[in-house]
């Protein structure tokens, strides 16, 4: 049981603050917390473990875009429910206003309110669902804004109970409206990469989501198998989805909810290749350092690799740099990073980027060597391979429409020099 939320801006400031039980939390809490995210991340909360032991509470939290949820219990709870909870009310939040800021959780307090209030009752979570969240609190629009500063009175709650609350797929409404007859499946992946010094891949693993975008009417029984499902691990599923079909056969079988929702997320393992190669050289001597970095395609994907940036801090010690690339362009950062914006590699020539870095005086050599970090985007395939075989909708007046793609983003691709 939950006995408080409390949103944490970028300097720790209390911008909401939500008690869940009849035992107050101080928020002095909040205090002691970022006093710890100082003492042991230097301030950044998302380098701190997600669960830390207080005094006096057990403290939960995740961090999004410049955001902190924290939760706070003095009793026994599974870790996970506490986390899982705190993703749900970033999603949903993230879904009412569009994106989720210090800024504007502080022009919406209201909705973020009510929100909470409905997802949670006496510490345990009760409507989660986004689809009878709407229902119930109308997401902030420019007409609701001004009724509010006209009459003094908020609009955005409605005045009936959502049809979906009686429903016995609590995720869906009974009666959906204005529906296409259209489902979309995409598949994104993230692919987390570690190569070492000599260049030899030392971890490669994707992390995926099949996310979904429904608008059928009725209520509609979708069946989704895919061509490989061996080759995936750590899943997570939607309530939506029923298990013993998954279990025994690894077919999803579901009733989905109406509109954009994630259907499910999974890992695959010891991936053996990586679509792009990056190789840097970086030689100091007499007080200089020489950078050689190079970037070219290792494996083909057979789709374009676009939006890719090399990313690496300046060695400490550093006076001056002076890089330049043959393709693309570089950027001295003022947190002392350098950034290659290269977008995609050309056919005619492999980019490389070169320079020197002056060491201050004295110092001959460099004693640490950066980690580079890369950023890619490839659309229109996954590179762990997942493939969708078919997906059968049932329970429709007329055969929907069916699209799906796919997408891989590096997510964590260093390389090591």
């Amino acid at each position: 049981m939950l006995q408080c939320i409390f949103l944490l801006s970028d300097s720790g400031e209390v911008m909401v603050e939500k008690q869940m039980a009849g035992h107050r939390v101080d928020r002095a809490i909040c205090g002691w917390f970022w006093d710890y995210v100082v003492a042991h991340a230097a301030g950044d909360p998302s380098k701190v473990l997600q669960v830390v032991v207080s005094p006096t509470h057990y403290l939960f939290h995740i961090y999004r875009n410049g955001v902190t949820f924290l939760a706070c219990t003095q009793v026994e709870m599974p870790p996970l429910m506490a986390i899982e909870f705190l993703s749900r009310v970033a999603d949903v939040l993230t879904d009412y206003l569009g994106d989720l800021n210090e800024d504007i959780i502080k022009d919406n307090f209201v909705i973020v309110y009510q929100v909470l209030d409905e997802m949670m009752d006496n510490g345990f979570p009760l409507t989660t669902e986004p689809n009878i969240l709407k229902e119930m609190i109308a997401p902030p629009n420019i007409v609701n804004k001004m009724l509010n500063v006209v009459t003094g009175q908020s609009s955005t709650l409605g005045s009936k109970l959502p049809d979906a609350a009686a429903s016995f797929v609590p995720w869906r409404s009974t009666v959906v409206k204005d529906a296409s007859n259209e489902v979309y499946v995409n598949i994104v992946e993230e692919l987390d990469a570690c190569v070492n010094r000599e260049g030899v891949l030392v971890k490669c693993e994707a992390y995926g989501e099949v996310q979904v975008n429904c608008s059928l009417p009725g209520v509609p029984e979708l069946t989704m198998s895919f061509a490989n499902p061996t080759i995936i691990n750590d899943v997570s599923f939607h309530p939506c989805v029923r298990f013993k079909p998954w279990e025994s056969n690894q077919v999803l079988s579901f009733v989905p909810p109406d509109g954009q929702f994630k259907l499910m997320s999974y890992r695959v393992k010891k991936l053996k290749k990586t679509p792009i190669y990056v190789k840097p050289q970086l030689t100091s001597d007499s007080g200089n350092c020489r950078v050689n970095v190079m970037v070219g395609i290792r494996n083909d994907p057979g789709k374009p690799i676009d939006s890719i940036t090399v990313q690496f801090p300046l060695p400490p010690l550093i006076v001056s740099a002076d890089l330049t690339a043959n393709y693309g362009t570089v950027d001295i950062l003022a947190d002392k990073t350098c950034l290659w914006t290269i977008g995609q590699i050309p056919k005619d020539r492999a980019p490389v980027l070169s320079g020197s870095l002056r060491l201050e005086e004295g110092l001959a050599q460099l004693h640490t060597l950066p980690t580079f970090q890369v950023k890619f985007k490839i659309m229109g395939v996954a590179l762990s391979g997942l493939q969708i075989d078919k997906l059968d909708v049932k329970n429709t007046p007329r055969a929907p429409y069916k699209g799906f793609r796919a997408q891989t983003q590096a997510g964590k691709y260093e390389v090591r020099s």
